[in-house]
């Protein structure tokens, strides 16, 4: 158990390091699917959706060390964010896309603060 719980601490503090700049990166490609696309905004997509994937299993393997003295994330509102993301990726309209990472956003920054708290609390 204490294994586990190490483990789950280091991903955590793994995860506040790299969610600063994935957050970073999210503002910059909502602009950017707001009407500054550049030659490269599919591909620094692809690149922040492999980041949000990535933390999203970070996210569930930590849950039970995250919210074990209070709930600071709540699954269901995570799961809406990440559904709402999911279907405006497959349609693949910027203007839905931009709209869909604007509402996750705070989820995301969220979980990097509440990461970086649980990981210096340890």
């Amino acid at each position: 158990m204490e294994d586990l719980r190490a483990q789950q601490i280091e991903a955590l503090e793994v995860l506040g390091d790299y969610n600063e700049r994935l957050v970073k990166s999210i503002r910059s490609i909502i602009k950017e699917l707001e009407g500054d696309r550049k030659e490269d905004t599919d591909k620094f997509l692809d690149e922040i959706i492999k980041g949000i994937n990535w933390e999203i299993g970070i996210l569930n393997g930590t849950m039970t060390l995250i919210n074990e003295k209070e709930e600071h994330i709540k699954k269901e509102e995570m799961n809406d964010s990440i559904l709402k993301l999911s279907k405006a990726l497959e349609g693949k309209v910027d203007k839905e896309m931009a709209e869909a990472l604007e509402h996750a956003l705070p989820m995301f920054e969220k979980l990097g603060q509440v990461a970086k708290e649980i990981a210096g609390q340890q």
